[in-house]
């Protein structure tokens, strides 16, 4: 089975084990999913979420967050740690959309690259769920996956990953396949205890059970 044969076979399974897989942090406009996003680096997509429902009820709109001072905000977000640094990119970064784009998200990828705290990943994740365009969201949970799975050979760094499941992945199933590998990671494949191999409905074309590619 050659890995673009096996990223399918895998594509579909997952599709079965999670039909309604999305993404787990919580937004309803896209610059919410900007800001969200900046906050998850180190922390959980739960706490993120329990977070910015206080965020957004003192800055409800671009304008407003725009506005607050870095300190304002980082008294709001340090529970999701690293609170000085998220403050201050997600200040710069709501003045920019305010100045440049009327308060828009660009949809456009190196534009995306160019806001502050926005890296491949998180312009990944905006391109795909907020726009529909294709995308790969080469988190740690994808990273750790698809070596085990054997769709690629020992590669830990973000873009060398990306770019290799670009060569295999549909451009039309990678946001979505890489949000079921955020579910099959916490639930099955996990980081932290033995992967629950047995229950697992890749076992028996996983490279991590022997089964060569």
């Amino acid at each position: 089975m050659t890995k673009k044969e096996l990223a399918l076979e895998i594509i579909e399974r997952l599709k079965k084990e999670y039909p309604d897989a999305g993404c787990t942090l919580d937004y309803d406009q896209a610059w919410k999913l900007l800001v969200s996003v900046r906050l998850a680096a180190q922390c959980t997509d739960a706490r993120v979420n329990v977070v910015v429902e206080k965020l957004y009820e003192k800055y409800p709109d671009v304008q407003a967050l725009a506005g607050a001072s870095v300190e304002e905000i980082e008294a709001i977000v340090k529970p999701c740690g690293l609170g000085h640094s998220k403050a201050r990119d997600i200040s710069a970064c709501m003045r920019i959309l305010r100045d440049q784009y009327g308060g828009h998200v660009p949809e456009d990828f190196d534009a995306l690259l160019k806001l502050p705290g926005v890296g491949r990943k998180s312009a990944n994740l905006i391109m795909g769920d907020v726009f529909g365009k294709p995308a790969i969201v080469t988190d740690t949970h994808c990273i750790r996956l698809t070596n085990r799975m054997g769709l690629v050979d020992n590669v830990k760094e973000p873009k060398k990953v990306e770019m290799a499941l670009w060569k295999i992945i549909p451009p039309e199933e990678g946001s979505d396949f890489c949000h079921r590998l955020v579910y099959h990671g916490r639930e099955i494949c996990t980081a932290r205890t033995k992967p629950h191999c047995d229950r697992c409905c890749l076992s028996d074309i996983c490279a991590k059970n022997g089964v060569e590619s």
